[in-house]
């Protein structure tokens, strides 16, 4: 059975934070802390889990402990953190399948919302609509008016079923209206690579953008509700009339449910100094993320909001993992 947020349960669990003593909020931490990462060494996930983690030991004085427990789209990592003390040594970093994958799984041993305590979204970074040079469009606006005249629709890439990547194309689907044919590689690069050598025609992706600036593929849209810092010239979904069409690969960072407010709240405090640092910044521009420092409050939201948006889409690209 999929699982379904409980709001009511969601609003009480953030209300009934287990409270600690001033003492102990203060003390805090006084021994090394681990951050769990649901994908290999060496991934985007996995690199900024050591950046934030080699800033926050600076900023807490203890060691971060990186734990790498790659598998099942990231629910093996999501269920150990789960199952962990809340006393806010144990964190995760959670990408977009954390809201995902409740709707693609069939059975989960955690619930994404309810069993943990938001510290705060770290990065943001929104994927963009990227062609083929051989296709004849120069707007979104052309880009459908070709894809509906297109007995079939075109082919898009995507890193895998299921993914970002795929979700966010079945989501502009729904608003524009037209038929397409998905074809899925294992990753970002085999899917980009398709792209270039004109196997499909279209993509959604953040990688595909080094592509892009090589002038080997042509970029149509930001896949966000306005334009991004880091590629100023191109134009918005919503400068192309489709507002809802936001698709924005996220880190954030949670931590298990009831982890005490004051230990979350200084853990909040470091992170936001981190993400406000332009050294940050410099280091994540030139692959289009950007840092964020968001509060308690804000992070909670955005999760749920994510939650809450890519179950619909889910069940409707009839995407699922038994």
């Amino acid at each position: 059975m999929k699982r379904t947020i409980n709001h009511a349960l969601v609003f009480a669990v953030a209300a009934a934070s287990t409270f600690c003593s001033p003492a102990m909020a203060q003390n805090f931490p006084v021994k090394p802390l681990r951050i769990v990462v649901g994908l290999a060494p060496g991934g985007g996930t996995d690199i900024i889990a050591r950046m934030v983690g080699q800033r926050l030991s600076t900023a807490t004085g203890q060691q971060i402990i990186i734990d790498n427990r790659a598998g099942a789209s990231g629910n093996i990592a999501a269920e150990i953190v789960a199952k962990s003390p809340a006393d806010g040594y144990t964190l995760i970093v959670v990408t977009a399948s954390h809201a995902i994958n409740p709707s693609l799984f069939s059975k989960m041993n955690y619930d994404p919302i309810a069993d943990f305590s938001a510290i705060t979204q770290l990065t943001a970074q929104p994927y963009l609509f990227v062609v083929n040079p051989g296709v004849p469009a120069k707007s979104v606006k052309e880009f459908i008016a070709l894809a509906k005249s297109r007995k079939g629709g075109l082919t898009y890439a995507s890193s895998g079923s299921g993914l970002l990547g795929h979700l966010g194309m079945e989501l502009l689907k729904t608003h524009a209206k037209f038929e397409a044919v998905h074809v899925p590689y294992k990753g970002s690069a085999m899917s980009s690579l398709a792209l270039l050598g004109g196997e499909t025609d279209y993509i959604f992706d953040a990688t595909a953008m080094m592509y892009v600036h090589a002038g080997k593929l042509k970029v149509l849209a930001v896949a966000y509700t306005k334009r991004w810092p880091t590629e100023p010239n191109v134009p918005s979904m919503t400068e192309a009339g489709y507002p809802g069409v936001s698709v924005e690969p996220f880190f954030a960072l949670v931590a298990p449910a009831n982890t005490p407010l004051a230990i979350r709240q200084k853990l909040n405090d470091a992170a936001r100094v981190i993400g406000k640092r332009p050294d940050a910044a410099a280091k994540l521009a030139p692959i289009g993320v950007i840092p964020q420092s968001l509060t308690l409050k804000e992070t909670a939201d955005f999760l749920l909001e994510q939650g809450t948006k890519w179950g619909p889409v889910v069940k409707a690209s009839g995407a699922q993992v038994d």
